[in-house]
């Protein structure tokens, strides 16, 4: 039986620079780029501050990805544990981001990257006290 690591999570972008802007808002940081000219792509690898062992890797593919074969390979979503659930989605919304599940339950939101990546946000410890606008917030879309 073999030891195993955790790596990243690697996920495919079309615009680099807003996807790198989304990852920001939530409090990650640029680690590691690595560009390819011969095989025409740009890998970034972001991840939480003193967290570098768990980044996720954004692919930007020069050329884009319509020419890829479409394998129906399916992505859940990437999890990130915040200290206030109600701050952080205040500052993603007056950022423009939607909250596509809001966390009513002081416990657990959803929003969406601009490549339309679900990310899942926790509450850390005990679930903040629900309150509005979280409380009367509909679900938008899908997360």
């Amino acid at each position: 039986m073999s030891n195993i690591k955790y790596l990243h999570t690697m996920v495919r972008v079309k615009d680099l620079d807003a996807s790198i802007a989304f990852f920001k808002l939530l409090g990650l940081e640029e680690t590691r780029r690595y560009e390819n000219e011969g095989g025409r792509f740009t890998l970034v690898f972001l991840s939480p501050r003193g967290q570098s062992e768990c980044p996720v890797e954004l692919t930007y593919n020069w050329d884009g990805d319509d020419g890829l074969p479409s394998d129906s390979r399916h992505f859940g979503h990437l999890a990130y544990e915040v200290a206030d659930i109600h701050s952080m989605c205040l500052h993603l919304m007056d950022n423009g981001v939607v909250i596509n599940r809001p966390p009513r339950d002081g416990r657990m939101a959803f929003v969406r990257s601009p490549d339309n990546i679900s990310i899942e946000l926790l509450q850390m410890g005990d679930a903040l006290t629900p309150a509005e606008p979280w409380i009367s917030m509909e679900n938008t879309g899908h997360w």
